[in-house]
């Protein structure tokens, strides 16, 4: 035999045996790999995802039906016509949970009063929506122009109740009614107190409501309308009902 040919059936022979040394041999006792393409006992992880999946989507429902058959924390939800609407909103964001939406509204409101209070329109703005910002902006004016100034804290919202809720095309609407814990005062120009305490708080209320393209990527929940047209309500928000 040729020393070349000689030489590459050592090397062939070489490989050979490292190979088996490092990949092993087949006996038959091997577990096949799945075929990602056909059915068997491995694509029930496949399954048991999408059940897990639509569980979700169906806990995020649940928790509007459990809310509207008991309050928790300080959420209220005691209206059907209002379960219902919340129920098609949940239907068409998969990804709408109840417990969140009332989060970010609390701390959207108390944001936005104390915003308000201060003039602070750049806070403002982005989440008041046109008609409801240019109301702000008008009652700051007029505030700037007497020299008045405003002082407003949330101490705590005591409950959060749901009154409304509704689909119109893709717009969702939901309106709240906030009862909270505050301390306001308004000063002069000369920085005399005229209207409120810094020592004592009030209870005030206020009705809100919330809007947001369930088809558009933003996640902003804009607010579209305060009402204070109601006893005990704050008259120091601008009613835009």
């Amino acid at each position: 035999m040729p020393a070349d040919l000689l030489l590459y059936a050592l090397v062939a022979a070489g490989l050979v045996f490292w190979l088996r040394n490092v990949l092993g041999t087949r006996h038959g006792e091997e577990r096949e790999r799945p075929n990602p393409f056909v059915g068997g006992e491995d694509s029930d992880i496949a399954k048991d995802a999408a059940s897990e999946t639509f569980t979700q989507y169906d806990g995020l429902e649940q928790k509007i039906i459990d809310l509207a058959a008991e309050p928790r924390k300080n959420y209220i939800l005691d209206s059907k016509d209002a379960e219902a609407g919340l129920l098609d909103i949940s239907r068409m964001d998969r990804n709408f949970d109840i417990d969140f939406f009332l989060d970010g509204a609390q701390d959207a409101f108390a944001i936005v009063v104390e915003a308000f209070a201060e003039g602070d329109r750049e806070t403002l703005k982005p989440l008041l929506n046109e008609q409801v910002y240019n109301a702000f902006d008008g009652a700051i004016k007029a505030r700037e122009e007497t020299g008045e100034t405003q002082e407003t804290e949330i101490h705590a919202i005591r409950s959060a109740e749901i009154l409304e809720a509704r689909l119109e095309g893709k717009n969702a609407f939901v309106t709240v009614k906030f009862e909270a814990e505050e301390s306001s005062v308004t000063r002069d120009k000369d920085g005399e107190i005229i209207a409120g305490s810094t020592e004592r708080t009030t209870d005030m209320c206020d009705i809100w409501t919330f809007s947001r393209n369930l088809k558009s990527r933003d996640p902003v929940w804009m607010v579209t309308e305060t009402r204070g047209d109601f006893e005990g309500d704050n008259d120091l928000i601008p009613d835009t009902h």
